[in-house]
């Protein structure tokens, strides 16, 4: 009678610590994506912001001195010879910044490298010429298409097309955890093609974010998503559900926050600044920023990188190739040596003779008919308990799979 409540109470109990057991991913997501946002974004200042002034003689050079001595590391000012060179250094992102001065001062920015950074310059030097007594004209050498009138449309493109791919990799490893890796492989490809494209027509025809070199963008939009959908299905075969944890770490917390895409690294902290010279994310953004508004300078660096992110991700998969193969092995073996007891013992009982099998055997008859009925159900209920395990770490996985 007793026997109710207190197996109720222990399933209780047992389903509780499985939900506070599964707390620990969330407020590590939460914890992770606090230093990393915050970390990168609340308190942006320039440091070594590269500015140019435009000019030859001694008040050109006293000014940039000035400017370079008040900034107190926050500008890198130099002087240029000429309008030509002022624009020629904005065009590939030598700097930031030029300021004409002058009887009208003029200050020339190149906004699709980055609207913050040209923010903060022109606050800069809408200072320097209030203080001359006169209004600044601003300047854009490189405005970006219409339809992304911030700059910060292939930002939040780069968090569509990665929220994309790492997602995928949970239903891969989750819902196609039995399927062989070559597959699994296959599918990371395609579903990196098809988040590519969907990317391409965001950007394109639905909001307009860039007007040209569409062809180039998918190009990169599918380097970068194939590249975290095989590193992603390579941990799976390690991580298992903490592979939604270590990839948000890897393509949200971390990849984000050093893109370049709302604060260029003149902008941010050392440390996010040191990654965007080589994460993936930054090689996107500024693969597409050079791609669509730079005429392709330092593109192949860009897309350098993104190939060896990709190539990283086909190193994962024969790694995890290799672990999955050894793997197998040893469930063989294991196997193998369970059979082989099982045949050993069935021989020491016939070794009992005929007269001890005789004087059991009705014993044995029933037994055996409840061996069958156990075996029979030892054997459902081992299945029905692996499947069920396995639909609720797919399950598991798949929750986690959540976005920014």
């Amino acid at each position: 009678m007793s026997a109710g409540p207190s197996a109720a109470t222990g399933s209780t109990a047992a389903a509780l610590r499985h939900v506070l057991g599964h707390f620990v991913t969330p407020l590590l997501m939460c914890i992770g994506m606090g230093l990393a946002y915050l970390g990168a974004f609340h308190a942006p200042e320039p440091h070594d912001l590269r500015v140019d002034v435009v000019g030859s003689g001694p008040s050109t050079q006293v000014l940039a001195q000035t400017l370079q001595d008040k900034s107190d590391g926050a500008l890198s000012v130099r002087t240029v010879p000429d309008r030509a060179e002022a624009v020629n250094h904005l065009r590939t992102q030598a700097s930031y910044g030029a300021y004409l001065p002058g009887k009208h001062p003029e200050l020339l920015v190149a906004g699709a490298s980055s609207d913050t950074s040209a923010t903060v310059v022109e606050k800069v030097f809408t200072k320097v010429a209030a203080g001359q007594g006169e209004p600044l004209k601003v300047t854009d050498t490189a405005p970006t298409a219409d339809g992304d009138p911030t700059g910060q449309g292939i930002f939040f493109l780069l968090v569509a097309v990665s929220i994309g791919s790492y997602a995928s990799v949970a239903v891969i490893g989750g819902a196609g955890a039995v399927l062989a890796l070559r597959i699994r492989g296959a599918l990371a490809v395609a579903a990196s093609l098809v988040v590519s494209v969907i990317g391409v027509v965001f950007a394109g025809p639905l909001f307009g974010l860039v007007d040209h070199g569409l062809g180039g963008l998918w190009a990169m939009a599918w380097l970068y998503s194939a590249g975290i959908l095989l590193i992603g299905v390579g941990l799976h075969t390690f991580l298992r559900r903490w592979t939604t944890l270590g990839l948000m770490v890897l393509f949200v917390m971390l990849n984000f926050t050093s893109s370049g895409g709302i604060f260029r690294p003149e902008l941010q902290p050392g440390f996010f600044a040191s990654l965007h010279s080589f994460w993936n994310g930054a090689g996107f953004v500024e693969g597409v920023r050079s791609h669509v508004y730079f005429g392709g300078h330092a593109l192949g660096g860009h897309v350098l990188v993104l190939a060896l992110w990709f190539v990283a991700g086909l190193a994962l998969m024969g790694l995890a190739g290799l672990a999955e193969s050894k793997r197998r092995q040893a469930a063989v073996v294991t196997a193998a040596a369970g059979t082989g007891a099982e045949a050993g013992s069935a021989e020491a009982g016939e070794a009992h003779g005929p007269r001890h099998a005789a004087r059991t055997g009705a014993g044995t008859r029933t037994g055996a008919g409840s061996g069958e009925g156990s075996g029979a159900g030892s054997v459902e209920g081992a299945g029905a308990g692996s499947v069920e395990g396995a639909g609720e770490e797919m399950e598991e996985e798949m929750e986690e799979a959540v976005g920014v």
